[in-house]
Parts: C-alpha cells; structure tokens; sequence
C-alpha cells in the first residue's frame, strides 16, 4: 500500500508539470495509452502518458533507471521494464473483448514499465478492487492502479487533458 500512496503523490507532482501555459501535450515515450470501456458520459479524458517537453526532460532519466534495474535486480526477463509495455496493453486489450467486464464504466488505459494505470469514471467506488485485480491477473503486470471518478459532479482524481 506505501508504494500506491507513493505512485499517486508521484502522480499529482506530475501534474503541476501540465501547468506549463502553452506547452503541448506529447505522448514522448510511446506508452500504451487506450480506451477500454464509454458506457459513463462526460467522463473527462485523462492526460495518460501525455506530457509537456519539460516534463519528458525530467521523467527521462527515472525511466532509464527502472528500465534498467529490474533487469539487474532480476525481476525482469528482458533488458528493460518498458520492452513488456505494448505485450501487457495486447493481453489487456484482449482479455477485455472476451470478458467484456467493467459494466457502468469509462476507462482508459495507461502501461508504462509494466505498471497499469487505469484512470476514467465508474458508478461506484467499489469497481477500483475489481479493475486492479482484473489488471494484475494479466501476464507481466507488476502493478495496477485504477484511479476512477465515482461522482459525476466531483473533479476527477487524475490529470485531465483537452479533447482531441
């Protein structure tokens, strides 16, 4: 649980860096970033793996690093985190068309070295435990984080981007 606390307050400083006026949003890194599921309308769209250039500056060297470690601390099979990214969004996307779970939900998904954030609105709040056991079900997954909007009148708990 330290460690989600951990991600999340990781999360919200990542934000502030969207506060840059005028920046534009890029997906730099190419992480798996799709949607799952539109049944819940107005569901504001997640900023996902989009971030300002400054941002990319400063999340390039954390990414190296983890990529990395968990080769050498042997938790990986392959050279670097990130190379289980677009196998782990496949499973998932697949494992979703067969099982179609989720009802009452809109969702996005986010994978970035092997962590699966899944952020959008849910009728309640219980769907988070369903969502993250779901999600660390699938092959690879070392972590799962639903971060979901249960009240259609309250800010979302993630970053926000503009519609495309």
């Amino acid at each position: 649980m330290p460690s989600r606390l951990l991600l999340l307050a990781l999360a919200v400083i990542a934000a502030s860096g969207l506060a840059d006026a005028g920046e534009p949003l890029q997906n730099w890194f190419n992480d798996p970033f799709f949607q799952i599921t539109s049944t819940v309308p107005d569901c504001p769209l997640p900023a996902g793996p989009f971030t300002t250039e400054s941002d990319r500056r400063v999340q390039a060297h954390r990414r190296a690093e983890k990529g990395t470690t968990c080769w050498l601390a042997k938790e990986c099979d392959r050279p670097n985190a990130y190379v289980y990214d677009a196998d782990i969004a496949a499973a998932f996307q697949s494992a979703v068309r067969e099982q179609r779970p989720f009802a009452d939900t809109t969702l996005w998904v986010t994978v970035q070295g092997r962590i699966v954030y899944i952020e959008g609105c849910a009728k309640n709040e219980a769907m988070t435990a369903e969502i993250e056991a779901f999600t660390k079900a699938l092959p690879h997954v070392q972590q799962a984080i639903a971060i979901l909007r249960t009240d259609p009148v309250a800010r979302p708990p993630y970053r926000v981007r503009a519609a495309e």
